[in-house]
């Protein structure tokens, strides 16, 4: 079985595909409006010095989440 973690989680150049999204009400919408569903591939490209935000490609496009959005999407970590 493959590795799972939350994608607050990952390294940066860790890649991986979005097996749930957690949470509920205008913040999971909000996570599904802007391409976070299951079966999304996930590269996580940058963190802020800080840690918080964070910037992904997903869907081929780069996307700036919140560390508390980050803690929400539960990652299959790819080989």
């Amino acid at each position: 079985m493959a590795k799972q973690k939350l994608l607050s989680e990952f390294s940066i150049g860790e890649s991986g595909v979005v097996k749930t999204v957690s949470g509920e009400g205008r913040l999971r919408r909000r996570l599904f409006d802007m391409g976070v569903t299951p079966g999304a591939e996930v590269l996580l490209r940058k963190r802020a010095p800080l840690g918080d935000p964070i910037e992904v490609t997903i869907r081929g496009y780069e996307l700036t989440l919140r560390k508390t959005e980050a803690e929400l999407v539960t990652m299959e970590v790819a080989k």
